[in-house]
């Protein structure tokens, strides 16, 4: 667990990595590539890992040590992983931060086992000074993992929804902390309706694509714009990423949910007693 560089979160925390989705866009692919050391001789090392042959997964007991003697992050590149030895480190930072879980990851991707996420809530419960803020492209695994009494109800959970275009599918309940992050947006949103994405949830994040892929999408100014006045129409803050500084100007904010600038007190899991 780092101090992070993402503007909207205080340390990013990765119990899991690695991701089936196969963005074209994605940073955490191209990132986990070169701190991975070489793969093939690190499969070789089977005596620091364990293998899930039925479902392809790999977990880590221990750090990796490399034959350099260093250790690795990503000993097995993008392939999911889950490093039980990162579960204690929430419980370190005594002061309450926000802490976005699994950027170096999708979480909730169809591929994570069920228990694996569930290490994961008990690691936050353990730690309950924080706010812990989750994102994924595949939000029907929180109505399944509400449904199954898995996903957390407490007033520091925060789940969020990753989008690119308007049509993509999003997650929003009025007893859970919901946001979206628009990152990369790729098109221009709509005017906002009763159904609209930036009505139901309570946080909205938008960021413009990084990086020097060939068929960067690069952002209009007046998509941003539309959808910073659709936020203030209806009170649901909007947090404009660093990408986006040059391009906006001096129309460029960062707003926060009032409930997560807050220091966060020691929260009671209650459970969704109604299906999502």
């Amino acid at each position: 667990m780092n101090k992070s560089k993402i503007d909207w979160t205080d340390y990013s925390w990765n119990p899991v990595t690695g991701c089936r989705h196969n963005c074209p866009y994605c940073y955490a692919r191209t990132m986990s590539r070169r701190f991975s050391g070489d793969v093939r001789l690190n499969k070789a090392a089977t005596d620091q890992y364990e293998y899930d042959k039925e479902r392809d997964l790999y977990i880590l007991e221990k750090p990796f040590i490399s034959r350099a003697d260093r250790a690795l992050n990503y000993p097995f590149g993008f392939e999911p992983t889950l490093h039980k030895y990162r579960f204690d480190m929430p419980k370190k930072l005594k002061t309450s931060k926000k802490i976005f879980v699994g950027s170096m990851t999708d979480l909730f991707g169809d591929w994570v086992p069920d228990e694996w996420i569930k290490m994961v809530f008990r690691a936050c419960e353990e730690a309950p000074q924080h706010r812990y803020l989750f994102l994924t492209k595949n939000p029907k695994r929180y109505i399944e993992l509400a449904e199954k009494q898995i996903l957390r109800t407490g007033d520091n959970y925060w789940y969020g929804t990753t989008t690119t275009i308007p049509d993509d599918e999003f997650f929003w309940h009025d007893q859970l902390n919901t946001f979206v992050s628009i990152e990369p947006i790729l098109e221009p949103w709509p005017t906002v309706t009763d159904e609209d994405v930036v009505k139901k949830v309570d946080w909205i994040i938008i960021g413009a694509e990084t990086g020097n892929r060939k068929d960067k999408v690069i952002p209009k100014k007046e998509w941003i714009t539309n959808l910073i006045k659709q936020g203030k129409a209806v009170g649901t803050p909007v947090f404009l990423k660093d990408s986006l500084i040059e391009l906006m100007g001096k129309n460029f904010i960062q707003e926060y949910p009032e409930e997560l600038e807050k220091s966060n007190k020691v929260p009671k899991n209650t459970p969704l007693y109604k299906k999502l």
